[in-house]
């Protein structure tokens, strides 16, 4: 399984449901919350382009927030580009 990282903030809707899903998924990721983390947050968002968390990365990938990881798992490549089986 590759290694998954996820930028949150708190009260975040859709990062408490990327959450679940990939918990749901059995996939361990790293959270990162960046509520409050001006600097990290203005390095995350200068990186992908996107003011929005969650941000989920699969290794060094940026595949976008909820919606976006929602679409791969319906084009059936999330499990591919997870490295599940």
């Amino acid at each position: 399984m590759k290694a998954v990282k996820i930028y949150t903030k708190d009260y975040c809707p859709y990062c408490q449901r990327a959450k679940a899903f990939l918990k749901q998924k059995s996939v361990n990721f790293e959270e990162q919350n960046i509520e409050g983390d001006t600097a990290t947050a203005e390095k995350l968002f200068s990186k992908t382009g996107f003011r929005t968390v969650p941000q989920i990365f699969i290794e060094d990938e940026c595949i976008g927030g909820y919606d976006n990881m929602m679409e791969l798992e319906r084009q059936g490549v999330l499990n591919e580009k997870l490295g599940l089986k």
